[in-house]
């Protein structure tokens, strides 16, 4: 782990400062849509604005303050956080909970297409107080576009401005709640939770607003999803600074509207009428930016969900970059380009930010449901009493309903779009999933030990040509003593491989985040040896870089010798050629699959076609790889007659 890293774990006004501005993006944009989304259409009355700050303050302290800061954050996964980290801890006990992280993963990923577009709408909109007619859609279109198009270089040098800015914006919003209260401070009396029961129950359909004020804590997964990045503490010294801005800011929107009771408001955002006239084009600029981190926010956090998704299987192989040396950062192309065609999509289908408020929520609240499932499974496995688990599911799985209930009233509205956007993830996650699922529990194996004298006997045989001198497989098997049938089959029939050295690679992933590990066994000395490595879910699997490693480790202890058995080479200590032997596997129309299973590895196969190769996918040289197509019988014909006939 970096010493940066471990730096950022600690309590620090640096670690403070930099946790500003890497996971308060989205929920520190809300007050820019969400009071209007609660009023926009309905007639002000005390009743409404007391009613929805209560709904705020209440959701920020149960939703985002209990559940996630203290009770989630307590999940760390040697430090790290996210759905996926989440699971990971629990997988080994209860492994069938990786449908609730699929789903919930795929939410977060649809969350990654909605918010650009409703946080940067959101803040350009205000240039129309300054003039009305002035296009926005193209300015959107522009900024977004311009986000995505950095991110193949990295955003650490923009990064670092990140926490300055979002301080400033967070200061911006108290001063600005501030000012409007003191016109109204009696405003402040909404934080009695007696408004909130009052709108829910007696307010006509009062709890349908519940859609619009769950908004203001669709951040709050990202205060989990970056506990690596911030460490626990920071996290939650943060929050405090975090949360009374904003509720300041949304108390203060309640006292502007305080005095429009009686009316209804059309195209006016409370947010932007705090502001005094002469501050109205720094504002609308500093809260460009801060939505501008809010989307990078989410457009990393995307790109961390793809990686940890690789590494646990459930995503297809596709390349992941690291564009500079800061922790955690990384770059999927082929994820920033479908997240960008879906942010532009959803500027271009809505338009207008209160039409993408009216569709918002919907995905997000489903991945919140998720990782209260899965959290109760983890306070289970820490021994966690009963009783208090039951609580807490309880309290969260009724509060959470509650705004899935309320939140599906925005299906119609477009709230089909983000769950469209979560089923076709999901879609992808299921079949890669299900279909290696269906792929490696029929895989066969031989025992190893069965073929040691065959091999022993080819790696001594003059008569076959040599293949090379280190003939290297990758293979599945778990057991030392186990090899794909299909592995032998490449050595000895197929072509028979003769080499001096007969190397099998086999990659664990470990539950744990960072592990580096490796194990060798010299199955036959000199001959046959297996090496097992352990790869945290977050590590990325450069094969080729970390085999190399064990081999010059082995050489320096003078465990094994991989000179040159050529004898011109030999003499002059050069080292033997490595060869890599990549098994790809096809459908065999030998099969008879149910229509289900057909359905899904036909996909399954049309993805694998689609991403990345194993060569690419582990970091081999391909200059040294040797790609063999074998066909895959997953379920064997039935005995059948066929008649020999003589003329």
């Amino acid at each position: 782990m970096s010493e940066n890293h471990s730096t950022m774990q600690k309590l620090s006004a640096a670690g403070l400062l930099v946790t500003l501005g890497i996971i308060y993006g989205d929920i520190g944009t809300s007050p820019l849509y969400v009071v209007k989304e609660i009023m926009t259409g309905r007639v002000i009355s005390k009743e409404l604005i007391y009613g929805s700050l209560s709904c705020i303050f209440w959701t920020l302290t149960l939703q985002t303050t209990l559940k996630y800061v203290i009770i989630t954050l307590r999940a760390d996964n040697n430090g790290e956080g996210g759905i996926f980290s989440l699971y990971a801890l629990i997988r080994r006990r209860k492994p069938y909970l990786i449908f609730p992280a699929i789903i919930g993963g795929c939410a977060l990923l649809a969350d990654g297409v909605i918010t650009p577009p409703i946080s940067v709408a959101s803040a350009v909109e205000g240039l129309r107080i300054i003039k009305p007619d002035i296009p926005t859609i193209p300015i959107v279109l522009a900024i977004i576009s311009l986000l995505f198009l950095i991110q193949r270089v990295g955003t650490s040098i923009v990064g670092k401005a990140f926490g300055p800015m979002m301080f400033i914006w967070f200061s911006m919003l108290a001063i600005l709640g501030i000012n409007s209260m003191a016109h109204d401070s009696k405003i402040l009396m909404s934080l009695n939770p007696y408004y909130a029961y009052n709108l829910l129950v007696n307010y006509p359909e009062g709890f349908w607003l519940l859609g619009a004020v769950f908004l203001c804590t669709t951040g709050a997964e990202a205060l989990y999803s970056d506990l690596g990045h911030c460490g626990r503490k920071n996290i939650r010294v943060s929050w405090i600074f975090v949360k009374a801005t904003l509720i300041l800011n949304y108390m203060g929107q309640g006292a502007w509207l305080l005095q429009y009771e009686g009316q209804t408001i059309k195209d006016v955002n409370p947010f932007f009428s705090l502001m005094p006239q002469w501050f109205l084009l720094p504002g609308i600029i500093i809260a460009t930016a801060a939505a501008i981190i809010a989307s990078q926010a989410l457009i990393s956090g995307s790109f961390t969900l793809i990686s940890e998704a690789l590494r646990l299987n459930v995503w297809p192989k596709v390349t992941v970059k690291y564009p500079t040396e800061t922790k955690g950062q990384l770059y999927v192309p082929s994820a920033n380009w479908i997240l960008w065609l879906g942010c532009m999509g959803v500027v271009l289908y809505f338009k207008e930010s209160s039409n993408m408020g009216a569709a918002y929520g919907l995905a997000i609240t489903i991945a919140m449901l998720m990782t209260t499932v899965l959290l109760a499974n983890y306070l289970r496995k820490i021994k966690a009493p009963r009783w208090l688990v039951g609580i807490i599911l309880l309290v969260y799985l009724s509060i959470e309903f509650s705004f899935l209930i309320a939140n599906l009233q925005k299906f119609q509205h477009g709230g089909w779009v983000s769950l469209l956007i979560s089923i076709g993830f999901i879609a992808v996650m299921w079949v890669w999933f299900k279909g290696r699922k269906i792929k490696n529990r029929l895989t066969e194996f031989v025992n190893l030990r069965d073929y040691l004298p065959i091999l022993h006997e080819l790696s001594h045989d003059t008569s076959v040509s040599k293949f090379a001198t280190h003939l290297v497989y990758l293979t599945s098997a778990d057991h030392l003593m186990e090899v794909e049938s299909k592995v032998i089959y490449s050595i000895l029939q197929k072509q028979p491989k003769r080499a001096d050295i007969y190397w099998f690679v086999h990659i664990h992933v470990d539950d744990k985040p960072y592990t580096m590990e490796y194990k060798v066994d010299f199955i036959v000395p000199q001959d046959v040896i297996k090496v097992e490595f352990k790869l945290g879910f977050r590590v990325e699997q450069k094969i080729n870089f970390y085999f190399r490693k064990v081999v010059e480790d082995l050489m320096k202890n003078h465990e094994v010798d991989v000179t040159s058995r050529y004898a011109s080479l030999s003499k002059n200590n050069i080292t033997g050629d490595f060869r890599f032997v990549v098994l790809q596997r096809h459908l065999s129309y030998e099969n008879e699959l149910s229509s289900y299973e057909r359905f899904i590895m036909d996909l399954y196969f049309k993805l694998d076609r689609l991403s990345l190769t194993e060569a690419k996918a582990f970091g081999l040289d391909t200059s040294s790889v040797l790609v063999e197509k074998v066909p895959l019988v997953i379920v064997p014909l039935k005995e059948f007659m066929l008649k020999r006939v003589y003329k």
